[in-house]
């Protein structure tokens, strides 16, 4: 069940830049390690509830539903435009900029659950992603998910802060330039607003 091809699977699909992956980059730039780290906290507790509904068979429900789908996609469509608005405004909570104010970390870790859990793909990737990974054993089925899914958020969390760490070694470096920081800010709104039209364009 946990095997080496799951392993390396979770790890390459966490690898990928994702909108959790820009968030904590956003969030170590702009803000340093200790953002980072809350925003990588948030991006994996915005895992659970869709690693409950793939577990439990509501990921089905959602994906049947066109309604239920539509009502989730463009929640998350309209939550990542506004962090595009965000990373684009001079005062804005994801703008990378020197004298930035800290942030609670509550708060950022909250942006970051929210980012994952408006995202309706989630639940139907873990029931893509885990079965192939399963015993085929029913009686244990719950709880090979429950623990694959716990893997694949340990690795979601590991592999975010060190892209944090990473960024916020950078931060030094980059926030010496204004032109830099301003291409940064433009950037990651881009990437935001093309995260949100891409995710507008997704079929149940």
């Amino acid at each position: 069940m946990i095997s080496l091809q799951f392993i390396l699977t979770a790890i390459v699909v966490c690898i990928a830049p994702g909108t959790g992956v820009i968030y904590t980059l956003a969030l170590g730039l702009g803000q340093g390690r200790r953002a980072a780290i809350a925003a990588a906290v948030g991006c994996t507790l915005g895992i659970v509830p869709h690693l409950a509904a793939a577990t439990l068979g509501l990921a089905a429900l959602l994906h049947s539903s066109a309604v239920l789908f539509q009502i989730v996609k463009f929640a998350g469509v309209a939550y990542l435009l506004y962090l595009a608005w965000q990373a684009l405004k001079s005062d804005g909570a994801l703008s990378v900029k020197g004298d930035a104010v800290a942030q609670p970390v509550t708060r950022i870790a909250l942006r970051g659950a929210l980012i994952n859990i408006l995202n309706p793909k989630l639940s139907i990737f873990f029931l893509a992603l885990l079965p192939p990974f399963l015993s085929g054993n029913p009686t244990t089925v719950t709880a090979e998910m429950i623990l694959l899914g716990g893997i694949f958020m340990v690795l979601t969390f590991v592999i975010f802060v060190l892209y944090g760490v990473f960024a916020t070694f950078a931060r030094m470096w980059l926030l010496q330039s204004k032109v830099v920081m301003r291409w940064l800010n433009r950037s990651f709104a881009a990437i935001f607003a093309g995260l949100g039209l891409r995710l507008a364009f997704e079929k149940a």
